[in-house]
């Protein structure tokens, strides 16, 4: 017989699947409903096996996991709501939705913000006052009593934590949310679960079906070949890769000790977080965000991150989505090199991605007050596929980590340990003259490093009473709407929310610095945001007052930018254009005024350009003074006249 070629080899393959499904449903399997998903299987179903079969295909059971799969994914389309349906028609017809300069995101916990998910609703009206259009709720879903990692550790994706409500709490507020024009984002927690969750307690007790499920040995013998090439990432909570059980056995806990981590070379666990996902999907969320999604694949010998493995994995869940939700994204959240960061974002993988390195080097900048880095940043890393984008952020409900690649900082001299270093005690308060009022997070004794915890206003300086904090807040946050991508605000920081010590009263808390950046509501401020003259007004009707200028500059959607040297080591410059328009962003890291000279303007127009932000008008031919913090949105109308680096 002679070779078949890949595309008869994934007729084949779909003619099988298809059989098998429709002789197990029969009548089931007809009528429209059932034709479109037909049609994406065909479609989709060559990518979701070119990625299984490279982790799964050498197994005896490839196929009969992979029927169970896409008779999952009927499922869940069959059940998938009218409404979602509706949506996954109109992002077809506009895939790049998340990338129009009317898009800008919030996230929050919701017990911290609210109380409880009905609560939260009643807040849809602020939101839509701030100019929100996506809404990312910190994990919601039912967890261990006490410490449960933030909500990172789930003991059941099919039911939210009794203490903020119900699933169909969840729903309503999805539905609330769509209707105004709000996208609900989500985490998929596919790394890990709870200790507690009915898989883990299954595994521990020897259950055929669940005993691969997670990384279980009876002694230290695998461990400690892995524990050769690992890294270990929360020292202060547990040495290692691995925690011991009562019983002796060794489990793979990268995180915390109550965080088991899955085992993504059994094919059952993909399939049965595949089932966990498009049940999520189902409840009205429109985006993912991928938690660790680095560490998803474990090998021997390898650091056990970023392996090639993990993108099969994401490319065969993106197909799955396709096929049973199709308006579905996935934003990575992975805080590595650079280049790693980047390796995940593709419309086949992660449309969206966190954007750790600009975040890191704002800081930086304001550290330092060069904006070396960062511009470097911008021109380097900036640039991603079509139908992608960055999420750009000033902090998030994490710790900060300094993740520039030290070859970039060598480029300027820099070495990145010591420079690591002076960051971590310029913003935990240990350095002379320091604005900063931040506090460490795992500090790990044998290697000196750590990270930065600390609301944004604290480590802006707001607590410490520096007269120019609101001036750098308001700086950042013009940085993050106008670089190009997705801004996404931690909500709190919109009113210059302080950091909160009394997390260190709570046993569940007080061994995890993060909690003194996810303080509760301050009612007080946000009662004061639409008055200019407190410092919560200030801030807040600033951000309202950048947010609605971006929503109504063309030259701000999308992501492409060009870097512009501004010829002063204190400012950032950089370009975005679209048809209509081209503007010239121009930012003072520093808290002095700081001067462009004449000449590094020669190519922009002999005419006044006018500021978006102040509506003042500037001579570039005369060079531009910046005030301390200070930032311009030049609109260069002219199109002869367009930016060049």
């Amino acid at each position: 017989m002679a070779m078949l070629t890949l595309e008869q080899q994934q007729t084949l393959a779909f003619e099988h699947v298809r059989n098998a499904l429709v002789h197990r449903l029969g009548r089931k399997a007809s009528g429209a409903q059932w034709q479109q998903f037909e049609d994406r299987l065909k479609t989709h179903l060559p990518a979701l096996l070119d990625n299984l079969q490279p982790l799964y295909g050498h197994r005896p059971d490839f196929l009969a996991q992979l029927d169970a799969l896409i008779e999952m994914a009927w499922t869940g389309w069959s059940e998938r709501p009218k409404e979602m349906k509706a949506l996954d028609e109109a992002r077809e017809k506009n895939p790049t939705w998340f990338q129009s300069e009317k898009v800008v995101g919030g996230v929050l916990y919701v017990d911290r913000f609210a109380g409880n998910l009905k609560n939260l609703q009643d807040q849809i009206p602020y939101f839509k006052e701030l100019g929100l259009s996506y809404l990312h709720l910190m994990p919601p879903f039912k967890v261990p009593p006490g410490n449960s990692d933030g909500g990172y550790a789930v003991s059941s994706y099919r039911d939210v934590n009794p203490e903020i409500g119900t699933i169909e709490d969840l729903r309503a507020l999805a539905k609330a949310l769509r209707k105004e024009g709000i996208s609900l984002v989500l985490d998929f927690i596919f790394n890990h679960t709870a200790n507690d969750h009915p898989w883990a307690q299954a595994a521990v007790k020897g259950d055929p079906a669940y005993k691969d499920f997670y990384f279980l040995f009876p002694d230290r013998t695998q461990p400690d070949i892995y524990e050769r090439t690992v890294r270990e990432i929360f020292p202060d909570e547990h040495r290692g890769a691995f925690s011991q059980l009562p019983d002796g056995r060794w489990i793979w806990t990268t995180f915390h000790t109550f965080q088991w981590d899955l085992n993504y070379s059994n094919p059952a666990v993909f399939n049965a977080m595949a089932g966990e996902m498009l049940a999520i999907a189902n409840l009205g969320a429109e985006i993912l965000r991928l938690d660790a999604v680095a560490f998803v694949w474990k090998r021997p010998g390898t650091p056990c991150e970023s392996l090639p493995e993990v993108h099969n994995l994401i490319r065969a869940f993106n197909a799955l989505a396709r096929i049973a939700a199709p308006s579905l994204l996935f934003k990575s959240e992975a805080i590595v090199h650079p280049a790693e960061v980047m390796s995940y974002i593709s419309p086949e993988e992660c449309q969206l991605s966190y954007n750790p390195l600009q975040m890191a080097l704002q800081w930086n900048s304001l550290a330092t007050r060069e904006v070396n880095l960062l511009q470097q940043a911008l021109e380097k890393w900036h640039h991603l596929p079509h139908d992608t984008a960055w999420v750009n952020y000033v902090r998030s409900h994490d710790d900060i980590g300094w993740t520039f690649a030290d070859e970039d900082a060598a480029q300027f001299g820099i070495n990145g340990y010591d420079h690591r270093k002076f960051l971590n005690r310029f913003y935990n308060n240990r350095f002379p003259g320091s604005f900063a009022r931040g506090v460490p997070f795992q500090e790990n004794p044998d290697t000196g490093d750590a990270r930065v915890s600390g609301t944004f206003a604290s480590l802006a300086g707001l607590e410490q009473g520096d007269p120019l904090a609101v001036q750098r807040m308001l700086l950042l946050f013009s940085t993050i709407l106008s670089t190009g991508g997705l801004p996404l605000i931690y909500l709190g920081d919109e009113v210059g929310t302080l950091n909160d010590p009394s997390y260190l009263n709570s046993p569940d808390e007080a061994d995890d610095s993060r909690w003194i950046h996810r303080p509760r509501r301050d009612v007080a401020r946000y009662e004061q945001r639409n008055n200019p003259n407190t410092v919560p007004g200030q801030i807040f009707t600033g951000l309202r007052s950048m947010i609605i200028i971006r929503a109504n500059t063309p030259a701000f959607a999308g992501g492409e930018l060009i870097g512009y040297r501004a010829a002063n080591p204190a400012v950032l410059g950089y370009t975005r254009s679209s048809a209509e328009q081209t503007v010239l962003v121009l930012a003072n890291y520093s808290e002095f005024e700081q001067h462009c000279p004449a000449q590094v303007f020669q190519a922009m127009p002999d005419h006044p350009v006018r500021d978006l932000l102040t509506d003042r008008t500037y001579n570039l031919r005369h060079g531009v003074t910046l005030a301390p913090y200070g930032v311009l949105w030049l609109e260069i109308r002219a199109p002869e006249s367009g930016a060049h680096a």
